[in-house]
């Protein structure tokens, strides 16, 4: 499963890196019932993936019930290989925040994002890097 697990839920808390958003590998989630959700990408050799943009701003989906969520992507071919873009999509009653992640490779690398529940928290947190957007 994959974003949609947030449906139904309350966000309580958005972590991501400390210093920007924009440009940041990993975003956290924690809802209201505990559960933490992580959308990241693992780097590796000859690909980059990062949040490009934020449409709307995180605030409006702290307290509210997520309606909805979805995930949009597409690549390009371009000359050293390929470009792909993901939009992470969140809505509440009131509002939505869209989240553009941007990868691009050689072709041979992966720039798949992921979106998962997080069992393990203090595998992947580490607080002096990550604070609330």
């Amino acid at each position: 499963m994959g974003i949609e697990q947030l449906k139904n839920e309350v966000i309580t808390k958005i972590l991501g890196d400390k210093e920007k958003i924009r440009d940041c590998e990993s975003l956290f989630f924690q809802t209201q019932s505990g559960k933490l959700f992580r959308m990241w990408h693992p780097q590796d050799c000859c690909e980059s993936v990062y949040v490009e943009d934020v449409v709307g701003d995180f605030s409006w989906l702290i307290g509210e019930k997520i309606v909805d969520a979805y995930e949009t992507s597409g690549f390009n071919e371009v000359e050293y290989g390929q470009e792909q873009w993901t939009f992470y999509t969140i809505s509440t009653f009131l509002d939505s925040v869209t989240i553009r992640w941007l990868g691009d490779s050689n072709g041979y690398y992966s720039t798949s994002v992921y979106f998962e529940e997080v069992t393990d928290f203090f595998t992947v947190y580490d607080e002096e890097y990550y604070t609330l957007c």
